[in-house]
């Protein structure tokens, strides 16, 4: 009997080999669930007209633990400059992305009454909408310059008045990179305008990524550590341009010391 040899054809099937969950991903998914929690206690909080300077200072250490508790190296310098402080000031820092809204209020509010300035956006967010509005935030629409300008100085000059020092991210949004020339100096203004010493802080939180689908909550990645540094108080003196050129190279500066000098946007 004759057997008849038929060619077999075989599908080609491109092989997926599956990769371990990285380190950092494993902890962003543990991460924002407890983050949650943390913000549906405060926000219960606010709904019973309780949550005040003590409560915002512990919802940001909760933050500060629950970071570091993933993996996420915290480097603080500077806060002997936080604590020398006797009367209200204006502080300017850079802003990389959601941590050091949240970490910040743990560091200066127990030495020195705090208002942030904030986008309008913030306050019509679910969950942590409430709290932004809870702390007396100065809130500005970033959509008409001019109206936001005239907002913080008289809103800042109310709060400088009342004791409340006033954080101010110059910036027009979060930047991977420090760029000098998106800085603006509308915190030089608010402090000549009341008489106020003004403050630089550097920050480096890039540990906390921008995500893709919502801004505030990308990957956390533990391999990168997070810099916050203080930098000594300034008087403002005639236009204040020269504290201005001082704010930013204490910002670059601390880039330098932190070995994140790729992180200083190159000025043509």
């Amino acid at each position: 009997m004759n057997h008849k040899t038929y060619p077999r054809k075989i599908a080609e099937v491109d092989l997926y080999v599956s990769k371990p969950f990285s380190p950092s991903l494993i902890q962003t998914l543990l991460f924002y669930p407890k983050v949650l929690r943390i913000f549906l206690g405060a926000n219960l909080l606010t709904k019973r007209k309780l949550y005040n300077r003590y409560n915002w200072v512990g919802t940001s250490l909760q933050i500060f633990d629950t970071l570091e508790a993933s993996g996420v190296k915290l480097e603080i310098g500077g806060m002997n400059h936080i604590r020398s402080l006797e009367d209200p000031v204006v502080f300017v820092a850079n802003h990389m992305s959601m941590l050091e809204t949240l970490v910040l209020p743990s560091l200066i509010q127990p030495y020195n009454s705090l208002v942030f300035v904030t986008k309008k956006q913030l306050s019509s967010m679910p969950i942590f909408g409430p709290l932004n509005v809870s702390r007396h935030n100065i809130i500005v629409g970033r959509e008409n310059p001019r109206e936001d300008l005239k907002t913080v100085i008289e809103e800042g000059a109310r709060k400088l008045e009342s004791g409340r020092s006033v954080l101010i991210f110059p910036q027009k949004t979060r930047a991977s990179k420090f760029d000098a020339s998106s800085f603006n100096t509308l915190g030089i203004k608010l402090a000549k305008k009341n008489k106020v010493k003004i403050v630089p802080i550097a920050v480096i939180s890039d540990a906390w990524t921008n995500g893709k689908i919502l801004k505030d909550f990308g990957k956390l990645d533990i391999s990168k550590k997070v810099h916050i540094e203080f930098g000594t108080s300034l008087d403002i003196k005639g236009n204040g341009s020269e504290q201005h050129t001082e704010i930013l190279k204490f910002i670059e500066q601390k880039f330098r010391d932190w070995n994140r000098s790729e992180l200083i946007e190159d000025q043509v």
